[in-house]
């Protein structure tokens, strides 16, 4: 069974990193007035922070059941975050920041580092989540306790820089 779910997790890998590095030469036409998402998303990414949180405060204190709700709640509104992401994005134009000074290098070392960390450990938290799942408790103890820091800090970054963005959209 985890062969299998790897390979899913591989497979989901590839198509939401495709997805996502192309969206920006996608633009599709819609009736419908996308742009509530960006704070939308945003919340789900707040959201996720909050509940990974809960998620430590759970297994630390050996609540383990809780832990496994709020992790499975997480990887949930990760996943409502990516949907809205795409969708606003394919049908609507970026956003340029705007800011200037000492903030711009701030905004785009949070950005690129947020990225780059999104991209690189999203197939992990997938691994990770596949570990519990199947019951390797080791393994993914092993992973987690990196993994957790790296999605925490992508799920934090995500609305301070939609904060910080905020004031230049349309």
């Amino acid at each position: 069974m985890e062969r299998k779910l790897n390979r899913l997790a591989w497979v989901i890998t590839a198509i939401v990193l495709l997805l996502v590095s192309v969206m920006h030469r996608i633009h599709f036409e819609t009736s419908v007035d996308f742009t509530f998402l960006p704070a939308a998303y945003s919340a789900m990414n707040a959201l996720t922070a909050l509940i990974l949180v809960a998620g430590l405060y759970f297994i630390k204190n050996k609540q383990p059941e809780k832990h496994e709700k709020a992790m499975t709640a997480a990887v949930v509104t990760s996943m409502l975050f990516l949907l809205g992401y795409v969708i606003y994005h394919i049908t609507n134009a970026d956003t340029k920041f705007g800011g200037e000074g000492w903030i711009r290098p701030v905004y785009f070392f949070l950005l690129i580092s947020h990225i780059i960390l999104a991209a690189v450990i999203f197939p992990f938290i997938l691994f990770t989540y596949i570990r519990a799942f199947t019951g390797q408790f080791a393994r993914h103890k092993k992973m987690a306790r990196w993994v957790y820091w790296f999605w925490l800090y992508v799920a934090v970054t995500g609305p301070i820089l939609y904060l910080m963005i905020k004031p230049y959209y349309k």
